[in-house]
């Protein structure tokens, strides 16, 4: 993946420390996914009234679409601390235990990358999450025996771009499940002026437009245009970011006006110039590109599917005529030539 991609899956220190900054700290500053927030301030209000801790939760959705931000929202409006973790970071049962065992009354425990959860720590989770027990097995065969301790009472709160990979032990375990939807064009501008007052950037309203028209409907992605747009601004000393400004960073980045870059094209030429517009399978797609299959479905599909330049069918990936408009391509005379 190109070391110049605005939708890396994973994090830079800058991604963190910009994350960070921009994080909103209350439900009013949090733009966008008005249902769920409702959906979850039920929830949290509920438990308040209890006294007791909130049900665990799971928040699925595409990458970058604030899934770590609300997890420490949630935190926030319970008044509660959050351990943050990450599935690949959980090895092997013993981190995890440690985790568990280290909760204090009330913590809230974020594991991000929850589809990445190996089936043994899921099985770990189960009596931990229902009951409230961890049951670590100690000594092999025969002579092995199991301990039960007491965890004390604790959230868990799940975040996964892919819902499906979890098991159904494990999703059935959650109080509520929850999706993050990709954002309208009016959410990202609130969240470009809101993140640019923070940030100290003047931006004018046409070039804050255009900057959410090219964010990917994605918060994340919209926040990282925005830092590339004031550095470009600084740099030939202009006082305010105006919509040239944008429209040059952006060509700088090789983005277009629908919000695609590079990579994006590139797997529509493959399904269309390599194997006729489909079907295709990911892998060979994956292989013509030179992109990870990971990366694939997790990062550049989700938003190809929500622009509707590509479908995802039984047999493969098809590429649709408006994928061929976009490319500027005769759909007829694309498949006559590999015929």
């Amino acid at each position: 993946m190109s070391n110049n991609s605005l939708v890396a899956p994973k994090k830079e220190r800058e991604d963190i420390a910009l994350d960070l900054t921009l994080r909103p700290k209350t439900w009013d500053e949090y733009i966008g996914q008005n249902l769920l927030k409702k959906n979850l301030r039920i929830l949290i209000d509920a438990a308040k009234k209890r006294k007791e801790p909130i049900e665990h939760v799971l928040l699925g959705g595409p990458a970058g679409l604030g899934k770590t931000s609300m997890a420490h929202l949630i935190a926030r409006e319970t008044n509660t601390n959050i351990r943050v973790t990450s599935g690949p970071a959980i090895e092997r049962v013993g981190d995890l235990a440690s985790i568990l065992t280290n909760l204090l009354p009330g913590d809230i425990l974020f594991i991000d990358e929850a589809h990445r959860l190996n089936k043994m720590i899921e099985e770990v989770l189960y009596p931990a999450m229902e009951s409230r027990t961890l049951d670590i097995i100690i000594g092999k065969g025969p002579s092995a025996r199991t301990i039960q301790i007491e965890l004390p009472p604790f959230t868990l709160i799940a975040a996964t771009t892919r819902i499906g990979l979890l098991s159904s032990p494990l999703r059935s375990r959650f109080g509520g499940i929850f999706r993050l939807d990709f954002y309208s064009l009016e959410d990202i501008e609130k969240i470009i002026a809101r993140s640019a007052n923070i940030l100290g950037i003047e931006i004018e309203p046409e070039a804050a437009k255009r900057v959410a028209r090219a964010s990917r409907f994605t918060p994340r992605v919209a926040n990282r245009l925005l830092k590339r747009v004031r550095d470009y601004a600084q740099v030939y000393n202009a006082r305010a970011v105006s919509d040239d400004i944008v429209r040059k960073t952006l060509e700088l980045l090789e983005i277009d006006e629908g919000g695609l870059e590079s990579m994006d094209r590139r797997i529509l030429e493959v399904i269309i110039k390599k194997f006729g517009g489909g079907p295709v399978g990911l892998q060979a797609i994956a292989s013509a590109a030179a992109e990870e299959e990971d990366s694939i479905e997790e990062v550049y599909e989700p938003f190809l599917m929500q622009l509707g330049l590509i479908e995802r069918t039984p047999r493969g990936r098809v590429a649709t005529e408006q994928a061929y408009r976009h490319l500027g391509l005769n759909s007829h005379q694309q498949k006559s030539l590999l015929t």
